[in-house]
């Protein structure tokens, strides 16, 4: 069977999809929804509809599953719950502090639609998350640790653009290297989030913006840079493209603990990514957690879902003999 999928935004996460569902013969891009003129969308996938996001419940029980691309800051939590109504859904919602809000929201619209929406799919929150659980699991004496970067954060970025006054913007998230190795070494410090990371933004203004004003709402915006030494760079248009158009990214998820009758034997569990292209390693997961919210609303299981929820078998197109016998 085809999976039918929607792909909901047309920016740098959803042109991932549209090139990550290529590689998924079980699954099949069916339409593309944006706010934008559907007239001023031209897609890489030939003969395939773009239709204006207004128009989206006219295609309910056309799809399988919508896989929705838009921002954390504004996007997502407006949408998500809406397009329950309709569709089975998956997000990249990245505001770690939010998604217990914006998993009640989801959940009541998927449930009360018999809908299934699987939210927080990705690297962080995602595979990230699920390594935390599985080392919080086998060291639940132990300590942990997760580090982003240096690479561009899409949710960070996406958050400066909103703010008035700003053209164009890319965020950098920086571990503090110091840091990172006192982890390595199994020093098990304790680490505030400012010692962790910085954060470096490189910024265009409008023409008759205030530069002081947007510097400092960058650095008091809670959740995303409060929290942070920030470093703002006010630059050109031409400047931003030349230097900052790559996406790159990565991290590492620490797990540091003992084992033995009094701790005498030091374990360290370490997962780490290292991206060339956020955006579509970020599209790759979607498209693997699209599959599985299919097969979940096809076993009655609606209601919001989060990856710690699903079957890992779900997430691959083989079949469980296939996957026991060539990855167990």
């Amino acid at each position: 069977m085809t999976i039918k999928v929607g792909i909901v935004g047309y920016g740098n996460l959803g042109r991932g999809v549209e090139l990550a569902l290529a590689h998924n013969p079980d699954m099949q891009l069916c339409a593309v929804f944006t706010r934008r003129d559907p007239k001023s969308v031209t897609l890489l996938t030939p003969a395939v509809p773009v239709v204006s996001l207004d128009d989206s419940p006219e295609w309910k029980g056309k799809l399988d599953v919508m896989i929705l691309c838009g921002g954390s800051a504004t996007d997502l939590p407006k949408q998500t719950p809406m397009l329950a109504q309709w569709f089975n859904v998956v997000d990249s919602f990245d505001t770690h502090a939010h998604i217990p809000d914006h998993f009640a929201a989801v959940d009541s619209a998927s449930r009360a639609a018999h809908t299934t929406g699987i939210i927080s799919v990705g690297w962080d929150p995602g595979l990230f998350s699920l390594n935390r659980l599985y080392a919080q699991a086998v060291l639940p004496q132990g300590k942990q640790y997760t580090f982003w970067g240096k690479g561009i954060s899409q949710g960070h970025s996406d958050a400066i653009r909103r703010i008035p006054g700003v053209q164009d913007a890319k965020q950098y998230t920086i571990p503090v290297l110091a840091a990172l190795e006192s982890v390595r070494r199994g020093d098990n410090p304790v680490l505030s989030t400012r010692q962790k990371h910085t954060r470096e933004c490189f910024v265009v203004l409008k023409e008759g913006a205030d530069a002081e004003q947007v510097e400092a709402q960058i650095k008091t915006m809670p959740n995303y840079f409060d929290e942070y030494d920030t470093t703002v760079h006010f630059v050109s248009q031409e400047e931003l493209t030349k230097n900052h158009s790559g996406m790159p990214h990565g991290g590492f998820v620490f797990a540091s603990g003992a084992t033995g009758q009094n701790g005498e034997h030091k374990q360290l569990i370490e997962y780490s990514l290292k991206l060339d292209s956020n955006p579509e390693f970020t599209s790759s997961v979607l498209v693997a957690y699209a599959r599985a919210a299919f097969k979940l609303s096809q076993e009655k299981a609606f209601g919001c879902k989060t990856v710690f929820d699903v079957p890992p078998a779900y997430l691959s197109a083989k079949d469980p003999a296939s996957l026991r016998k060539e990855l167990l």
